[in-house]
C-alpha cells in the first residue's frame, strides 16, 4: 500500500482499502510490531489552537518512529497571508505559499491545527458563516503549496486523526465491527463546538461497515454534503446510514455509544440566539439508565470531556468506557500515518 507522499486532510479522500490498512498497520505497531523507521525524519507541528493529546501524541508518535516533531509557536504572533496578490502592506507577515515552501525543506511532514471554534475561553468563539469557515483555507493553503505531506490534526472540517483513532478503538474492542450498530449522539454543551470530530468520527464508523446512527435534536444537522459521503461510504462497505432525533430510540441494541457535541450550523456567527435554544437541551445527556438500552455498548469520548454534563460519572468510570485507551490509540493511528505518509 503506496501512500507516500499523500496528504492526510479527510479519511474521504482515501479508499476503504486504504483506510482499513492504516487500521490494522496501527494495531500491528501497538503490539510493538514496529521500527524506528523514521529516524532522521522531522514532522514541524503548527498549532493554531489550544491541545492536549493531539500535541503529546504527535511527538511521542514521532519519537517512538525515531523522528523528531518540532512544536512551532504559531500563536505567538506570527501571522499568514492566505489571499492571492495581496499587496502585503497590513498586519501579516509572510504569505503561505512562501512559508510552506520554506518549512517543507525542513521537515519531512507539516501538522496544522486550526479551527476558528477551538477555545480555552469560557464563552463561544465569535466567527463567520459556515460557508466561509468549511473552506479551511489555511490546511488547503498549506496542502496546495507544501511539498512534503501536510497532516490534518483538526480542521473546521475535519479531525482524521480522531476518527483512525476511533475506529482502531472499535476494532481492538469489537474484533470485526460489520454490522453492528454505532450510535453517535450529540450531547449539550455550554459552548458551541466545532463539527470536525463528529464529521470523522462517523466517516470512520461507515468505513468500518458498520450500521451507523447520529442521533441529535432538530436544528442540529450536520452539513448535508458531508451527510451524503457517509451514506454512500456505509453502503460501500456493507453498512447503513440513518439520522434520529430520539435517544431513547436510537440507543436501542447499540454496540458503540460515541459522545459529541458541535454548534448548530444556521446559528454560526450568532451563538447567542443558538444558545438560547441549547439551553432546553440539558436532559441530552447519557446516563447510565440509558446505556442499559443498549447491548452492552462500549463508551467513547474523544475527551476532554465535560463530566455530569455530556456524561455522568457512573457511565465514563464504568467497564464499558474506552475512553482511555482511545486517547491512547491516537498515537498508535498517527504513527500507521506517519510511517505511511512520510518518504524513506
Amino acid at each position: 500500500m503506496n501512500l507516500k507522499g499523500k496528504h492526510f486532510y479527510n479519511t474521504a479522500d482515501f479508499s476503504q482499502k486504504e483506510i482499513n490498512y492504516l487500521i490494522d498497520l496501527a494495531l500491528k505497531m501497538k503490539k510493538v510490531q514496529f521500527k524506528k523507521s523514521l529516524s532522521g525524519k522531522s514532522l514541524a507541528m503548527l498549532f493554531f489552537n489550544p491541545s492536549l493529546r493531539t500535541r503529546l501524541s504527535f511527538m511521542m508518535a514521532m519519537e517512538k518512529l525515531g523522528g523528531v516533531g518540532l512544536d512551532f509557536p504559531i500563536k505567538e504572533g506570527y501571522t499568514f497571508e492566505f489571499k492571492e496578490g495581496t499587496i502585503m502592506n497590513q498586519k501579516t507577515i509572510e504569505h503561505v505559499k512562501d512559508a510552506a515552501k520554506v518549512i517543507s525543506k525542513y521537515s519531512d511532514a507539516i501538522a496544522i491545527r486550526s479551527s476558528d471554534l477551538i477555545t480555552s475561553n469560557s464563552e463561544s468563539v465569535q466567527v463567520s458563516s459556515w460557508d466561509k469557515l468549511k473552506q479551511d483555507t489555511v490546511l488547503k493553503s498549506f496542502m496546495k503549496y507544501s511539498q512534503v505531506p501536510v497532516i490534518n490534526m483538526e480542521s473546521n472540517v475535519y479531525h482524521p486523526c480522531q476518527g483512525l483513532g476511533d475506529a482502531m478503538t472499535i476494532k481492538e474492542k469489537l474484533g470485526n465491527p460489520k454490522k453492528k450498530k454505532y450510535v453517535l449522539t450529540w450531547v449539550y454543551h455550554p459552548k458551541a463546538l466545532p463539527m470536525a470530530t463528529p464529521n470523522s468520527q462517523l466517516l470512520s464508523a461507515c468505513d468500518l461497515g458498520m450500521n451507523v446512527v447520529v442521533v441529535h435534536p432538530k436544528g442540529w444537522e450536520l452539513d448535508k454534503g458531508i451527510l451524503k459521503v457517509m451514506e454512500q461510504k456505509a453502503k460501500k462497505a456493507g453498512g447503513n446510514f440513518q439520522v434520529s432525533h430520539s435517544q431513547k430510540e436510537a440507543f436501542k441494541e447499540a454496540d458503540v455509544i460515541c459522545v459529541k457535541s458541535w454548534g448548530a450550523l444556521k446559528f454560526y456567527g450568532n451563538w447567542e440566539k443558538e444558545k438560547k435554544i441549547r439551553e432546553q437541551h440539558k436532559d441530552w445527556i447519557v446516563t447510565q439508565e440509558k446505556m442499559v438500552k443498549t447491548n452492552n455498548a462500549i463508551f467513547m469520548h474523544c475527551l476532554p470531556v465535560r463530566r455530569n454534563v455530556e456524561v455522568t460519572d457512573e457511565v465514563i468510570d464504568s467497564k464499558n468506557s474506552v475512553v482511555i485507551d482511545e486517547a491512547e490509540n491516537r498515537m498508535w493511528a498517527q504513527m500507521a500515518i506517519l510511517r505511511s505518509l512520510i518518504k524513506s
